[in-house]
C-alpha cells in the first residue's frame, strides 16, 4: 500500500521554525523525485522545495535561504523533511508532500498539513 503521511504542522509565531516529515511508503520512493507544495486558502497550490533522485534541491524563490529539504532513503521508504526558519505569515498554509516518478507515470501525494504563521 503507498502511503505518504505529512507531520509536523502547526501553530507558530512569525520568525519561529518548524521541520516538516513526510514518511513514503510501500513502493521504491528512493527511485522517485520528492517535491514539498503548499496552498494557501483561496491559492494555487505552488511548489515550494524538490528533492531530486539524483541528489539536487531546489527552492521557490520566496523561502531561499530560510527553508531546507533534505531525505533520508532507507531500504522500504524514505523520509523528506522541509526544515523551516524565519516563519513569516505568508508562509500559511496547507503543506504537501509529492513522490514522482521521472516521466510523472507514477505520482503521490500526502494529505498534508496545516502550518499557521501568526501571533
Amino acid at each position: 500500500q503507498v502511503q505518504l503521511v505529512e507531520s509536523g504542522g502547526g501553530l507558530v509565531q512569525p520568525g519561529g521554525s518548524l521541520r516538516l516529515s513526510c514518511a513514503a511508503s510501500g513502493i521504491a520512493f528512493s527511485t522517485y523525485n520528492m517535491r514539498w507544495y503548499r496552498q494557501a486558502p483561496g491559492k494555487q497550490r505552488e511548489l515550494v522545495a524538490t528533492f531530486t533522485r539524483y541528489g539536487t534541491t531546489t527552492y521557490v524563490d520566496s523561502v531561499k535561504g530560510r527553508f531546507t529539504i533534505s531525505r533520508v532513503n532507507t531500504k522500504n521508504m524514505v523520509n523528506l523533511h522541509l526544515q523551516m526558519n524565519n516563519l513569516k505569515p505568508e508562509d500559511t498554509a496547507v503543506y504537501y508532500c509529492r513522490g514522482s516518478s521521472d516521466d510523472w507515470s507514477y505520482d503521490y501525494w500526502g494529505q498534508g498539513t496545516q502550518v499557521t504563521v501568526s501571533s
